[in-house]
């Protein structure tokens, strides 16, 4: 299955268009209805010959729904961009426009509409400079008076260039539906952008352990369902008012449940709403030398790397999580302590691999060596000592700081091991959800936050220099040169081709151009 949410100014035809396509009524309310005015987020689906199928995410375009069409955009990994050719460029076009380029979008389609108005080629033109200057870059753009069909097949190329899922990876399904059905219970939806989900699967939902009784797609049963799908879940003994839009069900032990989050972007007020995925969460924001402390009002699960939305009013400002505080775990560090690492560090017990592992050595070394230095006759500096100077919650981890350690977990080394064979042949060849499912999710993870591996959006794994080789291999191409021609050189697939050219984009190594070409930056 794939999923695409549609965007654009109000009464400009997105739920029209979602009709014609799929023949199935998105608004869901009777008020939308009447008032030919989607209010919430719609849905519906239907089946294209040359990709399967399709579902929909129809977001309200209306400036007072802002943070419904956020939550709609939030999990989705393309876009149909609607104009109007009969109106010019609208206010509410820009905030989606400046959302999804905030959220780093990269696939749409701009379809326009109400052609029989007017000469739909002035607004084509603008619209597509618009959109060229995001993240989205230059896309294709269909007319949607020259029939259906031209839609439905733009849309089949659209779906063809996506990014392949990761069916085995960890799920974070944001709810943005929840209601009961008679003889079943609660049943709750969203858009699953990883993972698996099957009929007797444990999750979370805040924080407590939740089964799966059932698993729908598409208005169908089914046996399990993989990323990226429309999803229904069906859960056993939950009370449908024990979950609502902006909660999710979790893999345990897979996301932290973080009350503070440091980001690369600038404060924009003191009070902010982070959005993510169907979630928006009042936080209070801080500036950082390097970004923003935001400390949300409610735990979050977060991972670093993941991109939120910060919202005051009208401005919104995308930002990529750099550091998070482990709800209960972290230790309690002192004004000046935060002031000289930047930023809060972590450190949990029995898990020597840290955010801020360096920072906490290189502060634990140098009070030692003060103290040797004010008592020079006396054998060393006491562990609870240095435990109470650094605030740490256990004298078990001061003796790892002051010797960090110098051996991996046997689980780990084994891995690194067998991508080590992998990679000698082919560095780029990162491993499918069946070879990461054979070495182990666990121990991987393990390998990633210990630095020996690099994950890529989409849950690529490649080693820790590829971007570096393949700026290098990069290097001998005319200059710009096509996602194909760096595919072919990285004799690679497109589906890690894909998050490596982003990663070098985000990274400044690359500069994508308007006509999506690449070139490396001197």
């Amino acid at each position: 299955m794939h999923v695409i949410a549609t965007a654009g100014h109000v009464d400009h035809g997105k739920s029209t268009l979602v009709r014609l396509i799929t023949g199935m009524e998105p608004d869901r309310w009777e008020a939308e209805r009447r008032r030919g005015l989607t209010i919430d987020l719609g849905f519906a689906w239907t089946d294209l010959p040359r990709v399967g199928e399709v579902a929909f995410v129809d977001v309200p375009g209306h400036e007072r729904f802002v943070p419904n069409m956020l939550a709609g955009i939030g999990s989705v990994p393309a876009v149909l961009f609607v104009v109007a050719a009969d109106a010019p460029w609208m206010p509410q076009a820009e905030e989606h426009l400046a959302a999804l380029d905030a959220l780093r979008v990269s696939h749409g389609l701009l379809v326009i509409t109400r052609a029989d108005l007017a000469d739909p080629e002035p607004i084509r033109r603008t619209a597509l400079a618009r959109i060229a200057r995001t993240s989205l870059g230059v896309v294709p753009s269909v007319v949607a008076n020259d029939g259906v069909a031209g839609v439905k097949s733009a849309i089949e190329d659209l779906v063809a260039g996506l990014p392949e899922p990761d069916p085995g990876g960890d799920v974070r399904l944001w709810v943005d539906r929840s209601f009961t059905v008679a003889g079943a219970g609660t049943v709750v939806t969203g858009t699953l952008q990883a993972g698996t989900v099957r009929p007797g699967d444990e999750l979370l939902l805040r924080g407590s352990p939740v089964r799966v009784r059932g698993v729908h797609a598409l208005g169908r049963s089914r046996d399990q369902v993989s990323a990226v799908a429309r999803i229904g879940v069906n859960l056993r003994s939950v009370d449908r008012f024990e979950v609502e839009r902006g909660d999710a069900l979790l893999t345990p032990d897979a996301w932290w449940a973080a009350h503070v989050v440091d980001v690369d972007a600038a404060v924009l007020a003191r009070q902010v709403v982070l959005h993510i995925g169907s979630a928006a969460v009042p936080a209070r924001a801080h500036a950082l030398r390097d970004g923003s402390r935001l400390f949300v009002s409610r735990p979050v699960p977060l991972r670093v790397g993941d991109r939120v939305l910060l919202r005051n009013g009208h401005d919104i400002v995308g930002a990529t999580v750099l550091d998070l505080d482990r709800l209960g775990r972290s230790p309690v560090f002192t004004g000046a302590q935060r002031k000289a690492l930047g930023r809060p560090a972590r450190l949990i017990a029995g898990d020597c691999y840290t955010d801020q592992w360096d920072s906490l050595a290189a502060q634990a070394n140098a009070a030692l060596t003060q103290w040797r230095a004010a008592h020079p006759l006396e054998p060393g500096l006491p562990t609870e000592t240095l435990r109470l100077a650094l605030r740490l919650p256990s004298p078990d981890l001061v003796a790892p700081l002051i010797t960090p350690p110098t051996t991996l977990p046997t689980a780990v080394v084994a891995v690194l091991e067998a991508l080590a064979e992998d990679f000698a042949t082919n560095p780029f060849a990162a491993p499918d959800s069946a070879r990461q499912q054979q070495l182990g999710t666990r121990a991987l993870a393990a390998a990633v936050r210990a630095g020996h591996l690099l994950k890529l959006p989409d849950g690529i794994l490649l080693p820790p220099d590829a971007p570096q080789r393949a700026a290098e291999i990069l290097a001998h191409l005319p200059q710009p040169f096509t996602t194909s021609q760096a595919r072919q050189a990285l004799n690679t697939s497109r589906r890690v081709a894909l998050p490596l050219l982003a990663y070098l984009d985000h990274t400044g190594t690359t500069r994508r151009l308007p006509d999506n070409t690449r070139q490396l930056r001197q």
